[in-house]
């Protein structure tokens, strides 16, 4: 009985943490890394923190810190001053998909479109999404290229791949 109670109490605690972590929104990825603190100053500076928040589901192609390095000197700046709030709105979004594209479906989706996948952001514009030597590459609408370096960090409301370069909107 008492092996049965100690086995009951370790599922609903079990339960209850996995529960918790499926709560993570992506948000709380991206603050969660020290390799995105970029990325989360500029959500923060957009006012997107609370649309990211919400049910979603998303699929965020994040930039690493590095990523906003390669930038021009004074893009990040300058994009983080209240005057840009639009400017920053859009190349932010751009990064988004409406819906949960884990990596399989992404590949999935460039071998149905036979080696290429065109995938619509919440910005309005479109990433073409490849692949070159086994890794995700994304494309923007300025020939712009990006590595996929990570996948499938799940959250309650979409999940978050990470990029290596910053994509731009035209």
């Amino acid at each position: 009985m008492k092996i049965k109670f100690i086995a009951s109490l370790a599922i609903i605690i079990a339960s209850a943490f996995t529960n918790l972590s499926a709560q993570k929104t992506v948000v709380d990825i991206a603050v969660g890394s020290k390799d995105h603190s970029t990325l989360v100053a500029a959500v923060k500076a957009a006012g997107l923190v609370e649309t990211l928040q919400s049910a979603g589901p998303f699929t965020v192609f994040a930039p690493v810190n590095s990523a906003f390095a390669k930038l021009p000197a004074g893009t990040v700046e300058n994009l983080l001053k209240p005057e840009n709030k639009a400017t920053l709105t859009k190349v932010l979004t751009y990064h988004v998909v409406a819906g949960n594209l884990d990596a399989a479906a992404v590949v999935a989706a460039i071998k149905a479109g036979k080696g290429k996948a065109a995938v619509k952001t919440v910005s309005g514009g479109t990433l073409t999404a490849s692949m070159k030597d086994g890794k995700v590459i994304l494309t923007d609408e300025n020939g712009g290229v990006s590595t996929v370096v990570a996948t499938d960090l799940k959250a309650g409301n979409g999940v978050v791949h990470v990029i290596d370069t910053v994509v731009l909107p035209k």
